[in-house]
């Protein structure tokens, strides 16, 4: 069967508006989360090794931990942004261009806001894991990883950003 009713594009437009709006959603809390996961368990399992032989980094280095899990937080925050963007379309219009639309630019900022924060908690984690070790060894490195961990966190705020601007071209039809 090939021809214009059996392509992707006719497919894609055949999905409810709806569906991709609440995958867009489940990917910004879902991807979010598996990134602040990721970091912490990097993060964490080189600070509980490097407290081996320098007890003193403990608490100062759960500083990184804490950097990995504002990146589930921004999750959460564009989840709720996106969900306040959802509203009640007729059925009449809900395929209307408006409507697809509206459900593709909450999916497209979805992903975006999920997968920013994914490689955020991975970098957070990574640079997190670099500071516990360095800190170990020497306690003056610990201000300048820290800096970087810094900007590596500000990855996952890029990704907020142009998720909310991506969000704000959801305008649903209106009831007339």
């Amino acid at each position: 069967m090939v021809g214009a009713s059996s392509s992707w594009g006719h497919a894609l437009v055949k999905i409810s508006p709806y569906t991709f709006s609440a995958l867009g959603i489940a990917i910004s809390i879902g991807v979010s989360v598996l990134g602040a996961a990721w970091g912490i368990y990097i993060t964490g399992s080189s600070l509980i090794g490097a407290a081996i032989k320098a007890p003193r980094i403990t608490s100062k280095n759960l500083i990184s931990v804490i950097f990995c899990e504002a990146v589930a937080i921004y999750g959460v925050i564009v989840a709720i942004i996106l969900q306040t963007k959802l509203e009640s379309v007729p059925a009449s219009r809900i395929y209307d261009a408006e409507s697809l639309r509206a459900g593709y630019a909450i999916f497209a900022s979805g992903i975006i806001v999920g997968f920013a924060n994914l490689v955020c908690g991975l970098c957070v984690g990574i640079i997190g894991s670099s500071c516990a070790l360095s800190d170990a060894q020497n306690s003056s490195l610990f201000v300048k990883i820290l800096v970087i961990e810094i900007f590596g966190s500000a990855l996952g705020l890029f990704g907020v950003i142009v998720g909310i601007i991506m969000s704000a071209q959801a305008s649903w039809p209106t009831k007339a």
